[in-house]
């Protein structure tokens, strides 16, 4: 009855490792949902995409003509502590990507190794 109170089902979460190497494959997309201005300010992880939270929706909206995401690759989401990633990852899983997985803040991208570019 009340199955929203349950955590959904979730595929075990890939390491750093294993993400930068399957994005640098093409095996999977790596999504930043920080403010451009954050990103600026402390780098994204390497190979990730910027799409702040804000315009995530559009972006991954296979339809829009300025469509950032495509359906049919894992995704993984980052922020900067894991809160809007997971709001991301809801939100992509809703619009039918799967699976998807919140790989927290890029402190955690960085302490499991990750390379991170400046722009």
């Amino acid at each position: 009855m009340f199955n929203f109170l349950r955590p959904a089902a979730r595929a075990p979460l890939p390491s750093v490792p294993e993400v930068a190497a399957a994005v640098a494959k093409g095996e999977m997309v790596l999504v930043d949902v920080r403010e451009i201005a954050e990103i600026r300010a402390s780098g994204k992880a390497r190979g990730a995409l910027a799409i702040p939270l804000a315009t995530l929706a559009r972006k991954a909206d296979p339809q829009a003509p300025d469509a950032a995401l495509r359906p049919g690759l894992p995704v993984a989401v980052y922020c900067a502590s894991g809160g809007r990633s997971g709001l991301a990852a809801q939100l992509l899983g809703r619009m039918g990507y799967a699976p998807v997985y919140n790989l927290g803040g890029l402190g955690d991208w960085v302490a499991g190794g990750g390379q991170v570019d400046r722009i």
